[in-house]
C-alpha cells in the first residue's frame, strides 16, 4: 500500500474509533426522583479506505469511507440500589411475530382439519 492510500485508511480508522465510543453505546443518564436509566444501543460500524496509481496514464487517487448504523435495544434502571435490565420492543420486530405466528396458527388449523 503506497503512503497517500495508508494515510486514507489511517483517516477512516480514526473517523471510526472517534465515532464509536461509550458515548455511541450508553447515552447519558437520565434521573427522575429516585429513579436513574441508562439508555443503550447496539452500534455496527465499518469503513475502508484505500488508493492507486494508474500507469498508463500518470493518475492517481485514493478514497475511504465509514458507516455507522446504532438501534436502542434497552436501557439499564436503576431503583432503590437494584438494577434491572429492560429491553426495548422494535414495532417491526412485534409485526413480524405477530404475522409469523399467525401463519404458524394457520397452517397447523389446516393441518388437523
Amino acid at each position: 500500500m503506497d503512503n497517500k492510500a495508508g494515510n486514507v485508511v489511517t483517516s477512516v480508522i480514526d473517523r471510526l474509533q472517534n465515532l464509536v465510543t461509550a458515548v455511541t453505546v450508553y447515552a447519558d443518564p437520565i434521573q427522575r426522583d429516585d429513579v436513574t436509566v441508562i439508555p443503550a444501543s447496539m452500534v455496527f460500524a465499518g469503513g475502508g479506505g484505500g488508493g492507486g496509481d494508474d500507469a498508463k496514464s500518470g493518475g492517481s487517487g485514493e478514497g475511504g469511507g465509514v458507516g455507522v448504523i446504532a438501534r436502542p435495544v434497552g436501557a439499564y434502571v436503576i431503583k432503590a440500589g437494584h438494577v434491572s435490565w429492560k429491553p426495548a420492543i422494535s414495532p417491526g420486530v412485534v409485526v413480524l411475530i405477530v404475522l409469523l405466528g399467525t401463519r404458524v396458527i394457520r397452517r397447523v388449523i389446516r393441518s388437523l382439519n
